[in-house]
């Protein structure tokens, strides 16, 4: 298990403990699909295509809804709000694909952070 793998499954259980907070972790990647035949340690795969894998390129680590209650102004509901959580280990950067991703999700009102520690995940839950 990496560093970061660790730190991620740390930072879903410190979340566990929010009854406002739910987190999912995102696998993003690409493997092959179709009919399968094994020989010993080789795979052949007929009838091939390719299967894309989390949310979409540069989408974070982990993923998630917290509850949010919107002010009085605004009929004072409870709503929720998609989180996004990119995981990084100190030092480590963001890269531009999931700097562009974090951005999408603010803009359209959630909540996106890079989490290089448990501790901070504390400040996400509302």
């Amino acid at each position: 298990m990496t560093p970061e793998h660790a730190l991620q499954n740390t930072i879903r259980l410190e979340a566990a403990k929010s009854p406002n907070l739910i987190l999912w972790r995102n696998n993003v990647g690409e493997g092959w699909q179709g009919d399968s035949q094994r020989s010993g340690d080789t795979v052949l795969i007929k009838n091939a295509r390719v299967l894309h894998a989390g949310l979409c390129k540069g989408s974070s680590d982990l993923i998630g809804i917290r509850k949010i209650t919107v002010t009085q102004e605004m009929v004072g509901a409870t709503i929720g709000q998609f989180v996004a959580l990119e995981v990084k280990m100190p030092g480590k950067k963001v890269l531009k694909d999931q700097q562009n991703f974090l951005g999408v999700i603010e803009s359209f009102s959630g909540f996106s952070k890079v989490v290089r520690s448990a501790v901070n995940v504390w400040s996400v839950s509302a």
